[in-house]
C-alpha cells in the first residue's frame, strides 16, 4: 500500500516523511486544489527528503481548460521540474467540451524526460471515466490517475472506484484514490475497492483544516490503519519509489 500525502512547505514534507508517507504531492494554494509551487521550494524539498516528490503543474484554478499561454507556462514548469530531481509531476487538461485534451498531452508529455506523471482530478469531470482511463493508457508517461471516481468524495463512490481499479488491470496505470478520505474506515475502503494507493490532504492536518500543518499523530494513525493491508497488484506496476 502506497500512501501519498500533500505537502505545501518544507515542514510538511519533513513531517510527512518522518511519520510514514511513501510519496509527496508538492503543491501551493492547497485551498484551490493545488497549484505549481515555486522552483526554490521544489529543490529544497527534493534535497530534504528521500521519498519521491511529485510536483503539481497547474497554472491556475479557473478550470482545467488551458490556453496557449497556459500551456507555454506549464511547459516551462515541467522543464524546470525535470531538472530538480523530483520523481514526477501531477497534471491534467480538458477540452472545452469536457474531454481529455489530447493535444495538450501531446505537447507536454514529451517534455517530462523520464518523470512519472499523475493525471489529476480533472479526471473526475469526465462523463465516461472508463473511456478516459483507456485514453490515458495510451500515454506511457502517465503512470497513475488521481481520482475520487466521480465528482464527490471517494468514500461515496466505492463501487465506481472498484470498477476503475478492475478496469486498470492490464493497463500501465495505477489508480490513486483521493479526495474526502478519512483515517477512520480507510482499511475498509481499501478492502472494498482494491486500491493500491491512497492520497491524503486535510484529513492528516490539525483539525482537518487544509491550512494547518500536518498532524504527526493523525498521520501515524493513518499509517497504522493501512499497515499490513495487502498491496493491490496494480500498485506493483509503478509505485513511485524508484
Amino acid at each position: 500500500m502506497i500512501l501519498e500525502v500533500i505537502a505545501t512547505c518544507m515542514a510538511d514534507a519533513v513531517t510527512a516523511e518522518a511519520n510514514g508517507a511513501d510519496r509527496l504531492e508538492l503543491v501551493t494554494a492547497i485551498t484551490e486544489g493545488g497549484l505549481t509551487p515555486g522552483i526554490g521550494l521544489i529543490c529544497q524539498v527534493v534535497d530534504a527528503v528521500s521519498i519521491p516528490v511529485f510536483v503539481m503543474v497547474r497554472p491556475h484554478s479557473r478550470s482545467f481548460v488551458y490556453s496557449e499561454d497556459d500551456l507555454a507556462t506549464m511547459a516551462a514548469e515541467i522543464e524546470a521540474v525535470s531538472e530538480s530531481g523530483a520523481a514526477g509531476i501531477v497534471l491534467g487538461a480538458l477540452t472545452p467540451q469536457g474531454q481529455i485534451d489530447r493535444q495538450a498531452l501531446d505537447r507536454l508529455l514529451p517534455l517530462t524526460k523520464g518523470l512519472q506523471v499523475t493525471f489529476h482530478r480533472a479526471f473526475d469531470e469526465l462523463e465516461d471515466q472508463l473511456e478516459g482511463l483507456s485514453i490515458l493508457a495510451d500515454y506511457p508517461q502517465i503512470t497513475r490517475v488521481l481520482t475520487s471516481a466521480g465528482p464527490g468524495p471517494a468514500l461515496e463512490a466505492i463501487p465506481a472506484m472498484r470498477r476503475l481499479v478492475e478496469a486498470s488491470q492490464g493497463m500501465p496505470l495505477t489508480i490513486l484514490a483521493g479526495s474526502g478520505l478519512k483515517v477512520e474506515g480507510i482499511a475498509d475502503f481499501i478492502a472494498r475497492t482494491g486500491v493500491g494507493e491512497v492520497h491524503f490532504g486535510s484529513a492528516v492536518r490539525f483539525g482537518g483544516n487544509s491550512l494547518q500543518p500536518i498532524d504527526p499523530v493523525a498521520l501515524r494513525a493513518l499509517t497504522q490503519s493501512i499497515h499490513g493491508t495487502t498491496r493491490h497488484s496494480n500498485s506493483e506496476k509503478v509505485n513511485g519509489n524508484a
